[in-house]
């Protein structure tokens, strides 16, 4: 069996690589890596390869930036021409980029089966693009691999047979134990003056709070009001916005470079509470323990502020800084994203049907 995996920014890779070493695990499956070239990262270097224990990608396309039509249309027309000459039994896409749409959508035309990772989510917001590519790419999906029974529900309210469903926990809860053994400390951190367990991590990125000036004030105003340690890797489109906002950056927020996903988990496992937009971070705070505040105004991890784990405040300064200094949210073990052997529970369920 041949399968193509469609990928195209950082986290997908993290992801794809626990599913990576299900089927290295497996005799008789090909696995083939299509990497889009979606997001340009500096970090995606040969050692982010070697460090994650990832496998190297056989094809990139090099497609990256531009408006979302023009990007889609030419990693659909590239993808296409990977697709024919490698002839796979199956097209393995994650998540809700660009490159998962293209992935879907070309492997649909040739009538390949297409396998979704993270199947189900919805932030129910169709001004999102990532909402448009995942609804998209599950209506054309062969397989869905839901994450969660939530994810499992919207599928069946959206029409889509239960046969095609497969509820298989979620690989990002296999990379977050994967990983954690192998996290490392950043250099800087014991130069910026902040105590391990005691500082906020925080990112901003998405286009729905950096685009918006008044959102973007609204954040750091909140984090500037709780009065503590701030530790903010900061986002090239949020450096960006600041520099030409003229912000400037309240004294309690320590703004440091990009980090690598490893340096990532360390500060994850070692911070006080974490802040972010972003719908990775929100997960991967509840897998090491830690309450999330989360800068928008919905999220598809709905479980985890049912749990109580997570709680939205949008870009409201009063809301944000309430919740950083009275922290009032409790982080309750369970097994709402499985028990860690999703990769596996997917590869298993591709050979078997």
């Amino acid at each position: 069996m041949k399968i193509v995996t469609v990928i195209g920014a950082r986290p997908q890779f993290i992801k794809a690589a626990t599913v990576s070493r299900a089927v290295a695990a497996q005799d008789g499956i090909v696995e083939v890596i299509v990497h889009t070239g979606q997001h340009y990262d500096a970090n995606m270097s040969d050692i982010f390869f070697e460090q994650l224990s990832i496998p190297k990608p056989d094809y990139h396309l090099g497609i990256g930036g531009g408006l979302h039509g023009a990007m889609t249309g030419r990693q659909l027309e590239k993808i296409e021409v990977v697709l024919i000459a490698e002839k796979p039994d199956y097209v393995l896409v994650y998540g809700d980029t660009n490159s998962t749409l293209a992935g879907a959508l070309a492997a649909a035309k040739l009538h390949i089966p297409v396998a979704h990772v993270e199947a189900g989510l919805r932030s129910f917001n169709r001004r999102m693009p990532e909402e448009i590519n995942r609804v998209l790419t599950d209506h054309v999906s062969t397989l869905l691999f839901a994450p969660t029974e939530t994810a499992n529900t919207n599928l069946l309210a959206e029409g889509i047979d239960a046969d095609r469903i497969h509820i298989v926990g979620d690989v990002m809860y296999d990379a977050a134990l994967f990983y954690k053994e192998r996290a490392i400390k950043p250099e800087w951190f014991d130069e910026i003056g902040v105590a391990d367990g005691q500082f906020v991590l925080c990112t901003i990125h998405r286009a729905e709070n950096t685009d918006d000036s008044k959102r973007l004030r609204g954040i750091f105003q909140g984090l500037a009001d709780s009065d503590l340690s701030i530790v903010l890797p900061l986002h090239p489109r949020t450096k960006e916005k600041l520099r030409e906002l003229k912000f400037e950056i309240p004294a309690n927020v320590h703004i440091v470079e990009p980090v690598g996903y490893l340096e990532m988990v360390w500060l994850e496992m070692h911070c006080r509470i974490i802040a972010t937009d972003s719908g990775g971070v929100q997960k991967e705070a509840y897998f090491h323990g830690k309450p999330c505040v989360t800068l928008r105004d919905e999220t598809e991890w709905v479980e985890l502020v049912t749990l109580g784990a997570n709680l939205l405040v949008g870009a409201s300064a009063s809301k944000i800084a309430a919740a950083l200094v009275a922290r009032p949210l409790t982080v309750i073990p369970s097994n709402i994203y499985g028990h860690g052997d999703s990769a596996v529970r997917i590869i298993n369920c591709i050979l078997r049907l």
